[in-house]
């Protein structure tokens, strides 16, 4: 019935699309009847134009009774996150003051998935200024976790991510600074690719100069309820774009390496919970089983500094001015968190600066080399279950206890190398997952491994709200 189609994959939407077993229309419009039943439970989408979507949908549908490809995407329902330029929607950054920050143009994100024939059918929840791992504001209603309302959908991108494992669209599109794409794919039950940087094209044309930290860092990425869907997602908005000077034109596969994965149970002697270790154990066997040789050890390349120096880079970006427009957006979450932090952002003059650059090249360095040894890293995406909801704002002890545990996250961004997300299973209500690391450039290795790990289960998605 085409009022399940929003059930299938991005895989099998687009090759049904393209056999004529429903159209790209048939296909939106379930998708949007999706939307429409669930979204008022968790608030994943904060912005739609059903008549443009459908617009959008036929353009598809005419392209294939014209004899034309639409690309590989074809008549795919998908969402993208306020942070990225879709023209006639607001740039918002879930901030008050740029809810009518309107973009006249799309960015290459969205160039790149309409290209490849994919349809938007709505805008993407996130906190304000994309710097919590909760997706609350004062510009959007909160969002909610589809498996269970009382944890954290995560964030930044909350809203991509319990969209598309509640059925809202067969991909979503997400962005990551410190852990943006992986968490709330791990914290709802489906998959995210945080890809290298210069990977994908990034820029917005109706970006404000100035109060949003991190812009530079900024990378987007796929999330999506299977491996494949994943890979789609992620060939399509790798495509070049001139507007992007910093996007490098990497072949998207690499040569063949060994098939060696290190485990690393507690990185840089993070506190893993159990059942993250449990996971741990459970994606290494499913490896195994597939044919790659896992061995666990016991130390890694410094991680721990990494992550630090990314907090230090990240948000030294302006502080004052992101600081200045966050007390004003008056959203309590961004500026507990930039208070919190605000010790590490100040430390960063001209000589530090000179510091951290250094200190990259010596630790991507260091970790390049360990690459050579075993090409992909598993290790937690976090060190504890999804957090309970605004678990950040219980109290200071809280507070620091969310941010130690998102070190396997944080450390990554800073050394520009890509992460994989993998959904595994469940522990109670609660979604449980792993996290893969390659060497830059290497997203195909990480694909590949994810696949084997998905392949032998994981939640149940799409999933309906409770």
């Amino acid at each position: 019935m085409t009022s399940d189609i929003w059930k299938l994959s991005a895989v099998d939407i687009a090759a049904g699309v393209r056999a004529g077993t429903f159209t790209a229309v048939e296909a939106t419009q379930s998708a949007l009847q999706r939307l429409e039943a669930v979204n008022p439970l968790i608030n994943a989408i904060v912005d739609y134009n059903p008549e443009r979507s459908l617009a959008r949908a036929a353009e598809v549908d005419a392209m294939i009774l014209a004899g034309r490809d639409p690309g590989p995407l074809a008549g795919v329902p998908v969402t993208i996150k306020v942070t990225n330029d879709e023209a006639g929607f607001a740039t918002t950054f879930g901030v008050v003051a740029y809810k009518n920050n309107i973009a006249a143009e799309n960015g290459p994100v969205v160039d790149n998935l309409e290209r490849a024939g994919a349809v938007s059918i709505g805008r993407s929840n996130m906190p304000s200024f994309g710097v919590r791992w909760f997706t609350t504001s004062r510009l959007y209603p909160d969002n909610y976790n589809p498996f269970d309302k009382g944890i954290t959908p995560g964030g930044s991108s909350g809203g991509a991510a319990s969209a598309v494992a509640s059925g809202i669209g067969a991909i979503a599109h997400g962005t990551d600074i410190g852990g943006s794409v992986r968490y709330p794919a791990y914290a709802c039950g489906v998959h995210g690719l945080r890809p290298t940087l210069g990977r994908v094209p990034n820029y917005n044309p109706s970006l404000p100069e100035r109060g949003i930290s991190g812009q530079l860092m900024s990378v987007s990425g796929p999330l999506a309820r299977t491996i494949d869907d994943l890979r789609l997602a992620f060939e399509a908005m790798a495509q070049p774009d001139p507007r992007d000077p910093w996007y490098a034109p990497v072949p998207l596969k690499g040569p063949d390496v060994p098939r060696r994965v290190a485990l690393s149970l507690r990185p840089d002697g993070l506190d893993t919970q159990d059942a993250i270790v449990e996971a741990l154990l459970d994606a290494a066997e499913r490896l195994r089983d597939a044919g790659w040789q896992v061995d666990e050890i016991d130390t890694i390349p410094p991680l721990k500094e990494a992550g630090e120096a990314q907090v230090k880079l990240w948000l030294s970006e302006d502080f004052d001015g992101t600081l200045a427009a966050a007390e004003a957006d008056g959203d309590p979450g961004v500026i507990a968190m930039l208070r919190g932090q605000e010790k590490l952002a100040r430390s960063i003059g001209l000589p530090e600066l000179h510091g951290l650059l250094k200190t990259r090249a010596t630790l991507a360095r260091k970790w390049q080399m360990f690459f050579q040894d075993y090409p992909i890293l598993l290790m937690p995406n976090s060190a504890e279950l999804p957090f309970p909801f605004n678990e950040d704002l219980k109290d200071a002890e809280a507070y620091l206890r969310v941010w130690d545990a998102q070190l396997p996250q944080l450390g990554i961004p800073f050394l520009a190398l890509p992460g994989l997300s993998v959904a595994t299973g469940m522990k109670g209500r609660s979604p449980v997952g792993v996290q893969l690391i390659a060497a830059r450039f290497r997203e195909d290795l990480l694909l590949d491994a994810g696949a084997d790990i998905a392949a032998r289960g994981g939640p149940a998605v799409p999933v309906d709200p409770r």
